[in-house]
């Protein structure tokens, strides 16, 4: 049985929650204060326009930037047509993500410029045939929803990695993809291979097939780079993902209802300049929110904070009725070991719990500078045990089964009934990876342990051939945008420390 919907009002899966409506209210209230009294900085003059023209006091303006301040009023009448459902499908339109509120999906992250190879278990820079192998790996675990690249096309050039990246997700999985891009330029590249993909721009419309990743500069920055692409989907009927990053700390207030207050003001400039771009725009917001570690300084994927502050923001998009971007299946362990998979379980188990929507960041070690197809899989089945618990007690007469315990009787027993045949396999969570042998069948079976099992089925899903997914019309077209890209962008070298 599938289940993608969490926090029924009947009491069917349990409920959690972590700020009262009473806090979400004043933690609103205050962003948008922050947006009226202190504003936001714009680094792109046509953005500036746009927001100047629907009714917003700007300021401090120079040759790069202005202040930009939101009264509280452009706010309400923005999320008056703010759309409460987002729908991205894979091109086959076989997979569907519905976002609305308690609906959870789950995928992997982006852009890590190294992955662990799953042959050497090495840590090595990625590119095009990781980006591959993860997708293809995506496809294959029934428990991930759309996929992210979780790695950087590095054996290419550094202006269009992105477009790279894009077609060898779609050579490995049919599952909706949230992309990246490197301008506007790059969007426009991708968005053209989405057509060949789907069949042409009717067909597009019909149902987007990805969704575009872009995140604004805590703290209370938009970049130029940011407003266009932005401008670019509003225009272009493309979904994306607006998603501020702060860090308790550094890049936000240490204290997290303080983070709430400034990640809700990013997000609600995105939402405001998208519907005054274009009403009904679809948009998600949310994103990573932490702290950074004051021993190491770096921006923890595993803390309770940030399971916590993905929580809190849950709660508020689900009172704002817009569908939320959370992040999960992650961790600060160097490797695939036991605080790997613990942490990636603490916060799978809450992003589930808490109802978000677009779960992300499935497989990212290293505080999101590693990809890791070994913790992929892990995840996988992590987030089916999670959506068992989910899928909670029913209480009917049969599941409260007063015939059956009648006809067993005292001292009787239960294994051959028919009762048991009909619901153990829906009622009964079976795992794959993890393991219930006693200690002399799991000895007789190799004594593996759990990293090595996962290992194994790495393994296996990368050498199993599949169908391919595109056809060799489709792929040469998509790789010509490619080439085309790489021609305007020859003289360019890669800096890989852009991306550490």
């Amino acid at each position: 049985m599938r289940v993608n919907k969490t926090n029924y009002d009947v009491n069917v899966t349990p409920i959690f929650q972590v700020l009262s409506e009473d806090q979400i209210e004043a933690i609103y209230y205050a962003s948008l204060r922050v947006l009226y009294e202190t504003g936001v900085r714009v680094y792109d003059k046509e953005g500036v326009d746009v927001a100047h023209a629907g009714g917003a006091i700007v300021e401090e303006t120079t040759e790069q930037s202005s202040i930009v301040k939101i009264p509280h009023y452009m706010v309400d009448k923005a999320r008056a047509t703010v759309p409460s459902k987002v729908v991205v499908t894979g091109p086959d339109r076989r997979y569907r993500m519905e976002l609305f509120k308690n609906q959870i999906y789950y995928g992997g992250g982006s852009d890590t410029p190294y992955t662990i190879d799953p042959y050497t278990g090495q840590r090595r820079r990625s590119n095009y045939q990781d980006v591959k192998n993860c997708a293809r790996v995506a496809q294959a675990l029934p428990n991930y929803d759309f996929h992210m690249s979780l790695g950087i096309t590095q054996d290419t050039a550094v202006g269009t990695y992105d477009r790279w990246q894009y077609l060898a997700m779609l050579e490995g999985t049919s599952k909706p993809i949230n992309i990246t891009a490197v301008d506007i330029e790059g969007v426009r590249d991708q968005l053209e291979m989405a057509y060949i993909r789907v069949g042409g721009k009717e067909e597009w419309r019909k149902g987007p097939i990805f969704s575009l990743y872009i995140e604004p500069v805590s703290p209370l920055s938009h970049s130029q780079e940011v407003v266009q692409k932005l401008l670019f989907c509003c225009d272009n009927d493309i979904p994306f993902v607006y998603t501020p990053c702060p860090l308790a700390g550094a890049t936000a207030p240490t204290t997290l209802a303080g983070l709430l207050v400034q990640a809700l003001a990013e997000s609600l400039f995105g939402i405001v300049l998208s519907q005054l771009r274009k009403p009904g725009s679809q948009l998600i917001i949310g994103g990573l929110m932490s702290n950074m570690d004051m021993l190491s300084t770096i921006y923890c994927y595993g803390s309770p904070e940030m399971a916590l502050l993905s929580a809190g923001y849950t709660d508020i998009t689900k009172w704002l009725r817009v569908p939320e971007y959370e992040t999960a299946g992650c961790s600060d362990a160097k490797l695939f070991d036991e605080q790997a998979a613990m942490e990636a379980a603490i916060n799978i188990a809450t992003a589930g719990l808490i109802g978000g929507n677009m779960i992300h960041d499935v497989g990212y070690l290293d505080s999101g500078l590693t990809s890791c197809i070994e913790l992929m899989v892990a995840s996988d089945e992590i987030i089916d045990m999670v959506k068992r618990i989910l899928r909670g007690i029913p209480v009917t007469p049969e599941t409260m089964a007063l015939d059956v315990m009648r006809e067993v009787g005292p001292g009787g027993h239960f294994m051959e009934h028919d009762h048991t045949y009909k619901r153990f396999k829906e009622e009964i969570w079976r795992p794959k990876l993890i393991d219930r042998q006693n200690w002399e069948n799991w000895n007789l079976a190799g004594g593996k342990r759990y990293g090595e099992r996962v290992h194994d089925r790495v393994i296996e899903i990368l050498e199993t051939e599949t169908e391919p997914l595109l056809d060799d019309a489709m792929f040469k077209e998509m790789r010509r945008i490619c080439e085309l890209a790489d021609a305007r962008h020859k003289d360019e070298e890669l800096d890989v420390k852009m991306f550490m």
